[in-house]
């Protein structure tokens, strides 16, 4: 039997924290919780609830009856809609001091280890326009505004070039300017939208799995170079050249101009062939005098200037002498090696995607780095006694695990094995809790260190240099 939700309203409750994904917390009269979207910690409103549960609710805000002091104007007019930057209604200085919050008691409730105090969060120089990759998706069916819904004017097209709303897969919000990427990024965008609306181009539609145009990827360096592919879904050459040489002939600067044609019912490329249509088939990425060729399929940290500021404190912590054997686990394109290479005797890394290990042995090729060498496979299997029998017990291990964190055998083998130090770089707090305590008996927590990546999210890096006991 369908279990009934009956809404519920709540006509004056506080919001008194922010919790999981960035949602608000208040509570029910009733003592049970109320997570709420878009709500700032200090706020005073109302709520209606639409989902009931045990030991919670979930809700929307239906009126701010006294804002928080917390509370800021967002800058995008997508906000709350778009679903992207879910803390811009919040000041810059009160999301670090959730974030650092929100490291604190995970790594306190979950790992329940012995900590240092904690350094202070880094935040980012830039609040906004720092994300050096965005994906934008074509649709022939927009998402409506409930204004729009509820008119009687004529709407136009439906077509939309932009982001996928939350929760809806076949439904893309239309973006006039997005405030994550510098320019040109939103003239590109809004020139590629306003070329094919003008000549009758088709876009995708997500549903009956039809039309041209399906994605457009950019991607911008510190280097000033910019990378675009479009992905197609139909294979039709005329339209596709007619584009890719109007975007050539508009947009001069674009370094790399790429495309794919993709029939497959999701728009992954890593799977697809990416055609260089004009320019070179990458961009190229600086960091402390060190070159990065990244292609279109390449994994690079999205925010390169922070990234630079969390390379940093990962060699800091590390604490190398030009003495170390090191070990860089999930090394991903090899950045994080290459950067501390400089300071060690030698490093290791390994990643299981082929493809990103021999993007880091060009771009370690590319600098003339010779002290570094990477392995392709899957963690767990490859990091075993022989692997360590073949290229020596190190010294430092440095890790940067995917969400999830790191598989169980993976944190067994480093604990048999033993490293002086251990410096563990986190996009997730709770999974880097959760292996902090495994490796508790060996292991100290010494220092600790959360760095801001995404402005205007909730989202938070960590490292933890982990000693010997």
């Amino acid at each position: 039997m369908a279990r009934k939700n009956k809404r519920q309203f709540f006509e004056e409750v506080e919001v008194i924290d922010a919790g999981a994904k960035g949602k608000g917390v208040a509570k029910a009269p009733d003592g049970r919780v109320i997570f709420l979207p878009y709500a700032v910690p200090g706020d005073v409103v109302a709520v209606q609830t639409f989902k009931k549960r045990k030991a919670y609710f979930e809700g929307k805000i239906t009126e701010v009856l006294t804002p928080s002091p917390k509370r800021t104007t967002p800058e995008c007019e997508h906000f709350g809609v778009c679903g992207g930057c879910k803390w811009q209604n919040m000041g810059y200085q009160h999301q670090l001091f959730y974030k650092q919050r929100e490291v604190e008691n995970n790594l306190k409730r979950i790992g329940k280890v012995e900590l240092p105090t904690f350094i202070p969060i880094l935040g980012s120089e830039q609040h906004y326009f720092y994300r050096n990759k965005m994906e934008f998706s074509f649709s022939n069916n927009r998402w409506l505004t409930q204004d729009e819904i509820d008119s009687d004017r004529d709407l136009g097209d439906k077509n939309a070039l932009g982001f996928h709303i939350p929760g809806m897969w076949d439904k893309i919000l239309d973006i006039k300017k997005c405030h994550l990427q510098e320019d040109p990024s939103n003239a590109i965008r809004l020139a590629v939208k306003h070329y094919v609306v003008q000549n009758g181009f088709e876009f995708f539609d997500t549903r009956n799995q039809s039309g041209l145009l399906r994605t457009l990827m950019l991607r911008t360096s510190s280097t000033g170079e910019i990378m675009v592919l479009l992905q197609f879904f139909d294979d039709d050459r005329e339209k596709r050249e007619s584009l890719l040489d109007f975007l050539k002939e508009e947009f001069p600067q674009i370094t790399a101009l790429q495309y794919v044609v993709n029939q497959k019912p999701n728009d992954t490329i890593y799977d697809q062939e990416v055609v260089c249509y004009a320019g070179r088939d990458h961009i190229f990425e600086e960091m402390e005098g060190l070159k990065f060729k990244i292609n279109a399929k390449s994994f690079y940290q999205t925010n390169s200037k922070q990234a630079y500021q969390l390379y940093k404190i990962t060699r800091d912590f590390a604490g190398l002498t030009g003495n170390e054997l090191v070990y860089d686990l999930y090394t991903g394109t090899g950045t994080i090696a290459q950067f501390v290479a400089k300071k060690a005797k030698k490093v290791v890394g390994v990643e299981a995607v082929p493809e990103a290990i021999e993007d880091a042995k060009a771009n370690a090729q590319l600098n003339g780095i010779d002290n570094v060498t990477f392995y392709a496979g899957d963690m767990k299997e490859v990091f075993n006694k022989d692997f360590i029998n073949a290229n020596g017990k190190p010294d430092v291990i440095i890790t940067d695990p995917p969400r999830d964190g790191m598989h169980k055998d993976v944190v067994e083998q480093i604990l048999n094995i033993a490293p002086k130090k251990v410096v563990y770089v986190s996009c997730n707090s709770a999974t880097q809790a959760r292996d902090l305590a495994l490796m508790d008996g060996k292991y100290k927590v010494t220092r600790v260190q959360p760095v801001d990546m995404f402005p205007q999210t909730h989202h938070v890096e960590n490292v933890v240099l982990l000693e010997k006991r």
